[in-house]
């Protein structure tokens, strides 16, 4: 399975994608009249209960290893800490780094330390410790999907606290790509030693076992107060069964909980339903490579006019969602409203498969697996309506581990999911380049890569976006992806839980600023 997708789905997406902090303020995104917003003054003490969602059969400890858990990534993004978080205002805000600069080139990235920053041991975070984690991180399997353009030796110290992080290329967006696995351990910590390795986060690790865990307030944290004495973790491999645990007083909080659980909560005076939207992405891939019923893009813009985007949301979503437009990316500042809606047209799609001499005789696989609530219904639907166009689609669930190893990258037709949509930049860097680390589609497109280049190599804001349009069109009309919907992320919470972070992806795993009345 691949390290940096898991990885980053749940960073980012968080969860679903986002957050908030260092710079400033705490995580909480809400107004006054919101209990979880964090009306009032906070107070001091407590443990906040969490589920989280994972499974025993994928645990790890590595900071920059697979994390399939949420459970994982929730402990992990509480102790350790990356170089920046997304934010509310920004995409990006600083984080163990206080602040950045590049070069006039856009080519040359220099980072600053938070001078107060210490692990939890005590000892004061260097660059050097940065630089170690960070040629860590690049030489792992997925390494140059996370860090893009960018070579291990290229990542060098100047000085205590600066970090100089030298790109191949022009990347005005590269902060974004720091947000989400750039961990800080301590120079020369071995694997051995990961799992009692001191953070220099929020929270310290009191305890781990088998997928639970304590953690204890981190007094010297460097970031705005802490108010909670303590957060435990409790695993759950379903949506359900965490949800159950809330409704019956055992924990406080059921992160990423899904639609389901929010019409049962949605009676209950006493629990708090949390919508982020643009949580998470549940696209369709058609691969586009030479060779695929898919390679001819008439076919690819058949099938996206097949489906019923409101109905999808609707059935599958239960209505905790909106319709998406086949560009990844839908919370970026400068996501293109513009383009118009592509809408349902069963005649103009059954003509683009008339000319592209698509075989209907032939049954299609859509292969799907039931890694999170929704995605096999989505599969299930659209093969459905996919029907009235008389093209025949078999939907084929997969156990989770041979979804990622067999199929996810190489399928010619089936369903992914992604929580990290803050950012259009972020996702043709990771998967719509034709080089990209994780190329879901085998997309190759020549004026994609430098309309790419062109948005990444320009520093005007106006300039910017107007190159990011162009980029976004491509993507609409050509690429590999049908992004019928997003999904509402849905947390449900007691009403004692104050200012939980309202932004998607990995700012809902930022519990740092919550407090208990």
């Amino acid at each position: 399975m691949n390290i940096n997708r898991r990885q980053v789905l749940w960073a980012g997406g968080a969860i679903g994608a986002t957050a908030l902090l260092a710079a400033c303020s705490s995580s909480g995104g809400g107004t006054s009249s919101d209990p979880a917003a964090g009306g009032g003054k906070p107070k001091n003490g407590g443990t906040l209960r969490v589920g989280a969602l994972g499974r025993a059969s994928a645990i790890t400890r590595d900071p920059h290893g697979t994390q399939v858990n949420e459970s994982d990534y929730l402990v992990i993004a509480l102790v350790f800490d990356t170089l920046t978080v997304p934010g509310a205002k920004t995409n990006t805000v600083p984080r163990l780094a206080a602040s950045w600069e590049s070069s006039p080139d856009l080519k040359t990235w220099k980072f600053k330390i938070d001078k107060d920053a210490v692990f939890h041991d005590g000892t004061a975070v260097t660059a050097e410790d940065v630089v170690w984690s960070l040629k860590r991180l690049r030489n792992t399997p997925s390494g140059a999907a996370r860090l893009p353009g960018v070579k291990a030796e290229n990542i060098t110290a100047e000085g205590a606290d600066t970090v100089v992080i030298v790109s191949d290329y022009a990347n005005a967006e590269f902060p974004v790509l720091t947000r989400f696995t750039t961990f800080v351990m301590k120079k020369g910590t071995k694997d051995s030693e990961i799992a009692k390795a001191p953070g220099t986060g929020p929270f310290k690790l009191d305890w781990y076992r088998g997928g639970n865990a304590r953690l204890v307030k981190n007094d010297t944290w460097y970031g705005p107060a802490v108010h909670l004495d303590a957060i435990e973790v409790t695993m759950f491999e379903t949506p359900q069964a965490m949800a159950n645990a809330l409704l019956a007083g055992q924990i406080d909080l059921a992160s990423n909980a899904g639609a389901v659980a929010a019409r049962t909560a949605a009676t209950r005076k006493d629990i708090q339903v949390l919508r982020r939207p643009n949580d998470m992405a549940m696209p369709i891939v058609m691969r586009t490579a030479e060779g695929s019923p898919f390679a001819d893009e008439r076919v690819r813009e058949a099938m996206r006019l097949v489906v019923d985007r409101e109905a999808m949301v609707r059935q599958v979503l239960s209505g905790y969602g909106t319709v998406a437009n086949d560009i990844l990316g839908t919370g970026d500042p400068d996501y293109a409203k513009s383009i118009p809606q592509r809408d349902r047209d069963l005649a103009q799609a059954k003509k683009l498969l008339r000319a592209a001499g698509f075989d209907l005789s032939r049954t299609y696989d859509l292969v799907t697996t039931d890694d999170i609530a929704g995605l096999a219904d989505s599969a299930t639907l659209f093969a459905n309506q996919a029907r009235e166009a008389g093209i025949k689609v078999k939907v084929v669930k997969q156990e989770s581990g041979a979804f990622w190893e067999k199929t996810w990258k190489t399928g010619d037709f089936y369903t992914t999911y992604w929580g990290t949509n803050d950012s259009v930049v972020f996702f043709a860097s990771k998967t719509l380049v034709s080089d990209a680390g994780q190329n879901e589609s085998g997309w190759a497109d020549k004026e994609f890569d430098a309309a790419y280049r062109k948005v990444i190599g320009t520093k005007d804001a106006e300039q910017r976006a107007a190159f990011l349009k162009q980029l976004q069109q491509i993507e609409y009309d050509r690429s590999g992806y049908l992004l019928w919907g997003m999904a509402d992320g849905i947390d449900l919470a007691a009403a004692k839980v104050r200012n939980l972070p309202k932004l998607a992806g990995y700012g809902r795993v930022q519990l740092e600023g919550v407090w208990l009345s």
